[in-house]
């Protein structure tokens, strides 16, 4: 069945869509090669908007227009979820041998931190960022529906991956 082109007096073929509101892609028209590409040439997305609607627009682009949460910035609140983010599965702390725990250049909160990413304490830092982003990847909400559990192992994730740059990272 062949399609003619939405162009006023045109009989050609419409094989390209076009858009008839800016923000539903589920609305448009059928318009010909030449006629896409004058349509093309006029259109502007942004028409009618001001400066401040451009401006939110291009941010929230960033995070695909997507609310997003901030996961805290005062110092308590970090230090709050980081200690209760890591646990001492190794029973280091509650143990009697903890003065004799084998001392090296990576601190406790550290090799908790590389625990959390299932990294060894021998890593280098490129290892350890490729490590967050598949993890981010592997975690994130929108990959995972939004299910809770997930959300919470992101945020460890996130959590020990800021320690750790903030300790080993590049400077």
């Amino acid at each position: 069945m062949k399609i003619i082109c939405d162009w006023e007096n045109c009989k050609e073929t419409g094989s390209y869509k076009a858009p008839i509101e800016r923000d539903n892609s589920k609305k448009y028209r059928l318009l010909c090669l030449e006629h896409i590409k004058i349509f093309n040439k006029n259109w502007n997305y942004f028409e009618n908007m001001n400066n401040e609607e451009i401006e939110f627009f291009i941010k929230s682009d960033l995070t695909w227009h997507k609310s997003t949460k901030k996961f805290g910035s005062s110092e308590n609140f970090f230090n709050i979820l980081w200690n209760n983010a890591l646990e001492d599965k190794l029973n280091i702390f509650n143990s009697s041998n903890y003065k004799d725990f084998k001392k090296t250049k990576i601190s406790q909160t550290d090799r908790d931190a590389l625990q959390v990413m299932g990294l060894s304490d021998d890593v280098k830092w490129d290892q350890i960022h490729l490590k967050f982003k598949e993890l981010v990847k592997k975690y994130h909400p929108d990959k995972n529906h939004g299910n809770k559990q997930f959300e919470e192992k992101l945020k460890k994730i996130t959590l020990a991956y800021s320690q750790l740059k903030k300790t080993l990272g590049k400077k």
